[in-house]
C-alpha cells in the first residue's frame, strides 16, 4: 500500500511503525473470508482492509477521524484472525491500537459512550471494584427486563442497550474470594522442578476463581513451585483495547516491576498465564514499551518469560492420567491460536488427560467476547456467540474446553452444554476434583 507521511509525521516513533505496517497491505482482500464482522455484515468497512483505508487516512490527514470511521474502527474485536489469514505478514493488531489510540485522543464521543468506556476503564482492571459492580449487577437483574433488547442500529448500541449487556453478563452465582488470590508461595510437591509466579489477572479472579486454583494444584502436582507475586495484577488489555494507553503502560510497568523483582531474587523459570487474552498483552509488552530505553529490555524479559499454562505443561507433560472418557469440544480463543499462535498443545495435552477431542466447526471465528465488546457492540456479538455454540452443539460432546475466561462464561450462556477451562480438565485427570460444572 502506498503511504503518504510526511517527514515530521514519520518522526513519530508511532506513525513510523504504522506506515511500515500499512506498506505491507497488499489489497488481497484475504482478510476479509474470516473476519467475523464482515462475515456478519458484509460491510467492506467492517473488515480489516476497510479499517486499515480508514486508519491510514486519519494517521495520514493527522487529524480527528470522522463519525463513520469510530464507528467502524470500534466495531473490529481485535480477534487477530485477520493476521492469520494474511499472507503479507500486516501486524493489524498495532495498527487498530495505533488507531484506537489516536481515536481517543482527538475525537469527542458523546457523553454516554465516554461515560460507558470510563466505566469499563475503571473497573475492568480492578477485582475489587469489578466484585462490587458484580454484586450491584446480580440485585439489578430484574430490571434488565424492562430495558431494549435491541437498537435501531444493529451494528451499534444504545446507552441503555449496554446497561442491558452489562447487566446479562453477570453471573446467576457471584463466586467469593478464592484463598489462592493474594500474594503468597505454593510449594511443590516432591523434587522440584520449576519455579514460576502465576498471574493474578483482574475479571477472572471475579467470575472464574476456579481456574487459578486448579492451575496450582496442577502445577504444584507435577513439582512447580508457584508465587503469586505481590504488586502483579491486570495486564492492561482491557484498557488498551479502548484506546487508554498510557493506563495500560501504567499497568504493565507495575506487572515488570513486580515479576523482575522476584526473578532477580528467588528466581523464576516462566510467568505462567491461564487468561489466553492477557498472554497476548503480557507477550506483546516488549512493543508496548519500545519507546522507552529503560523499560524496554525489561519488558522484553518479561516477554520472553511468559508462556501460557498450556506451554508449561507440554514441557513438563502429564503425570499420573486417569481417563475419564469424555468427549471434548476445543474452543480455540482468538487470543490463543491467532495472538499466541498456540494451536496445538492445549488439544494434544487433553488428549493425553484421556479426552477425546473435537475440533469446532467456524473455529477460527470469534465467540464475540472480546473483553469488553459485549458490552460496546451488544448485538453484534451476541450474534457471533450463537453462531459460535451452534457450531459446537453440531459436535454433540460432553463438555467444551477453552483456554480463556471470557469465552467460557460468553459460550456457556448460550448453551447447555458444560463448558470448562482447559486447565480443570487437566487438573481433574491428574488428581484433582472433577469440575464444579460437570454432571
Amino acid at each position: 500500500m502506498q503511504t503518504n507521511f510526511t517527514l515530521a509525521q514519520l518522526a513519530d516513533p508511532d506513525n513510523a511503525r504504522s506506515e511500515q505496517i500499512l506498506r505491507k497491505c497488499v489489497h488481497c482482500g484475504f482478510c476479509t473470508a474470516t473476519c467475523p464482522t464482515f462475515v456478519l455484515l458484509g460491510d467492506e468497512r467492517d473488515s480489516p482492509r476497510g479499517r486499515i483505508y480508514f486508519i491510514k487516512a486519519m494517521l495520514e490527514g493527522d487529524r480527528a477521524p470522522t463519525h463513520q470511521e469510530v464507528r467502524h474502527v470500534d466495531r473490529c474485536l481485535s480477534c487477530l484472525s485477520c493476521m492469520t489469514t494474511c499472507p503479507s505478514g500486516v501486524n493489524y493488531m498495532h495498527l487498530v491500537d495505533h488507531g484506537r489510540h489516536h481515536i481517543e485522543e482527538t475525537y469527542t464521543r458523546i457523553l454516554p459512550d465516554r461515560f460507558m468506556r470510563g466505566l469499563l476503564g475503571v473497573l475492568m482492571p480492578r477485582p475489587h471494584l469489578f466484585r462490587w459492580a458484580m454484586m450491584l449487577g446480580w440485585l439489578a437483574k430484574p430490571l434488565a427486563a424492562l430495558l431494549p433488547s435491541a437498537s435501531s442500529d444493529p451494528g451499534g448500541a444504545t446507552f441503555l442497550r449496554r446497561v442491558k449487556a452489562m447487566i446479562e453478563a453477570v453471573p446467576a452465582v457471584i463466586p467469593g474470594r478464592s484463598s489462592v488470590d493474594h500474594p503468597q508461595t505454593f510449594p511443590a510437591v516432591g523434587a522440584r522442578r520449576k519455579r514460576v509466579a502465576l498471574m493474578p489477572g483482574c475479571g477472572q479472579q471475579v467470575l472464574a476463581p476456579e481456574v487459578n486454583e486448579a492451575t496450582v494444584r496442577l502445577l504444584t502436582r507435577h513439582g512447580v513451585e508457584v508465587v503469586n507475586v505481590a504488586g502483579s495484577g491486570c495486564c492492561g488489555s482491557s484498557v488498551l483495547h479502548i484506546g487508554a494507553n498510557e493506563r495500560a503502560v501504567a499497568l504493565a510497568k507495575a506487572n515488570i516491576d513486580a515479576w523482575l523483582s522476584e526473578a532477580d531474587g528467588a528466581g523464576l523459570d516462566a510467568i505462567v498465564i491461564n487468561a489466553s487474552g492477557c498472554g497476548t498483552t503480557v507477550k506483546d509488552y516488549g512493543h508496548m514499551l519500545a519507546d522507552d530505553p529503560v523499560w524496554r529490555p525489561k519488558a522484553e524479559r518479561v516477554a520472553r518469560l511468559a508462556k501460557d499454562i498450556t506451554e508449561v505443561m507440554a514441557e513438563i507433560g502429564l503425570a499420573n492420567v486417569t481417563p475419564k472418557g469424555l468427549t471434548v469440544a476445543y474452543h480455540s480463543a482468538c487470543s490463543m491460536q491467532h495472538g499466541q499462535k498456540l494451536i496445538e498443545p492445549p488439544k494434544k495435552l487433553l488428549r493425553d488427560a484421556g479426552f477425546t477431542v473435537k475440533d469446532v466447526p467456524e473455529g477460527h471465528l470469534c465467540c464475540g467476547w472480546a473483553g469488553t465488546y459485549q458490552v460496546l457492540q451488544p448485538e453484534l456479538s451476541r450474534r457471533l456467540r450463537d453462531r459460535k455454540a451452534a457450531n459446537i452443539e453440531s459436535l454433540r460432546p460432553d463438555v467444551i474446553a477453552s483456554g480463556n475466561f471470557g469465552c467460557i462464561g460468553n459460550i456457556a450462556a448460550a448453551t447447555k452444554i458444560p463448558m470448562a477451562h482447559t486447565v480443570e480438565l487437566l487438573d481433574w485427570a491428574t488428581g484433582g476434583p472433577k469440575p464444579a460444572v460437570l454432571p
